[in-house]
């Protein structure tokens, strides 16, 4: 072209990747420092509204300096669509979660698995694991990507580095993810989705994880007020069973939930569950004050005159006032617990127990629970790799080194849970006038299809 400038040169696409973390970069240091200097200004911290228009004038002021110095260097030009590019990806770093996205989008998805920003897997509804394409462009990318996560969820930064290099958040859909990193060769992130969010005895029986005479015992259980602790192995179901033992409690209970991490979602359903107060364990901060565990956390809930008080995961410590909660007038608590067969919940809480400040002696301990826990109801997979209840246990008595307890359902030849051991007839009177018909527990009912 003659008598004209020349058009300027679009920017490669390798450029356009190197432009964007150079801005992503740019952009997330002078957001943090304008975070400081409004703390240091006694400002609050600005709400999400307030956020996105400082990182779109931050953006316009960073793109706007990189064509100057094109211009100034005699560099590449970047055109208006490849702005915008920038500036979405960055948009999508800064409030999003990136090149996670995509997969987050997959409702199918119950796993995503991240060994390093190129080795992705995930694992289906059906259990079947499959390959993915990179989430980031390198591990320090991913790092980023995670540190931008923490920085954006749950009302508080949190680190991510070799001084602290575990990480675990709720992502803004409700999905739980771990990451690591300094202790395995490369960055790693799990994140765990709850397809059943708003579970029900009903959709128990439709997925397949009992039949309709098991579901309708179970709900008499939740309404006669009983202590159910539910066990299972990692990823069966816990949390979608315990949601479903919580939509049959009545609306009118108060309920206090306690949680490592955030994950039942009670106090998201206001017509369900109205009188709700949702607490969460805290880590300490940097100089190591400010840490909460869960074994306080429910020592604070018996004093907010809860009707119920429910466990979203017992781990340790917490057994002990878990225990003394369900014993002390707050009957009809629920908890879950990693346990690999009925009986095994027993020995688990009494490794909790032993381990606790309180160092409780298996006899101790047994007696505690004995005198707390009514049932204990086990997942598990049946012979088609199914996740099913497979046992309900019914806690008779404690007898000095042992736990004594009906297996009222027990495995069946496909690993689902039959009708076993008679209830004593105090607690199925308990049960009847929570409106169990006893004539259902003796007879089979159809399962549901996973």
């Amino acid at each position: 072209m003659s008598g004209g400038l020349m058009p300027p040169r679009v920017m490669a696409a390798r450029d356009e990747q190197e432009l964007t973390g150079l801005v992503r970069q740019r952009v997330a240091s002078r957001l943090a420092a304008y975070a400081g200097e409004r703390e240091a200004a006694g400002l609050p911290p600005e709400d999400e509204s307030a956020r996105r228009v400082t990182v779109g004038r931050l953006l316009a002021e960073e793109l706007g300096a990189q064509r100057r110095l094109a211009l100034a260097q005699g560099s590449p030009m970047v055109d208006a669509a490849v702005e915008e590019t920038v500036a979405q990806a960055v948009k999508d770093a800064l409030f999003g979660t990136g090149s996670l996205e995509r997969l987050l989008a997959d409702v199918t998805l119950e796993n995503i698995c991240v060994n390093g920003c190129d080795v992705v897997w995930v694992k289906d509804a059906a259990g079947t694991w499959r390959r993915e394409a990179p989430v980031a462009a390198s591990d320090a990318e991913l790092v980023d990507l995670v540190r931008t996560l923490a920085s954006g969820t749950e009302g508080e930064e949190r680190r991510f580095d070799r001084g602290m290099p575990r990480l675990n958040l709720q992502l803004p859909d409700g999905s739980r993810l771990f990451a690591v990193m300094a202790v395995c060769g490369r960055v790693s992130l799990t994140i765990r989705r709850h397809r059943f969010p708003a579970a029900s005895m009903d959709e128990l029986v439709r997925l397949g994880v009992c039949d309709g005479g098991l579901a309708t015992f179970l709900a008499a259980m939740v309404r006669a007020r009983k202590n159910i602790i539910i066990g299972g192995g990692t990823n069966v179901g816990k949390t979608t069973v315990l949601r479903a033992f919580a939509h049959e409690i009545p609306t009118a209970e108060r309920l206090v939930t306690i949680e490592d991490t955030f994950e039942l979602g009670l106090d998201a359903d206001p017509a369900a569950h109205p009188n709700v107060v949702a607490m969460q364990a805290r880590e300490p901060n940097i100089e190591g004050q400010g840490g909460v565990d869960q074994a306080e956390l429910v020592r604070w809930g018996l004093r907010m005159s809860p009707d119920r008080v429910i466990v979203g995961e017992i781990r340790g410590s917490e057994v002990i006032p878990m225990c003394n909660a369900m014993s002390q007038g707050n009957d009809g608590s629920l908890s879950t617990i990693h346990a690999s067969t009925s009986r095994g919940v027993f020995t688990k809480l009494a490794s909790y127990a032993a381990q606790s400040p309180e160092r409780l002696s298996l006899e101790a301990t047994n007696l505690m629970v004995a005198s707390a826990v009514h049932f204990v109801v086990h997942l598990g997979w049946d012979t088609a790799g199914r996740r099913v209840i497979d046992s309900v246990r019914e806690v008779i008595d404690a007898d000095g080194a042992q736990i004594v307890s009906n297996e009222v359902y027990r495995p069946g030849p496909d690993g689902k849970a039959v009708p076993a051991t008679p209830l004593r007839p105090e607690t199925l009177g308990d049960l009847a006038a929570a409106g169990l018909d006893a004539q259902s527990l003796a007879t089979p009912q159809p399962w549901g299809r996973a």
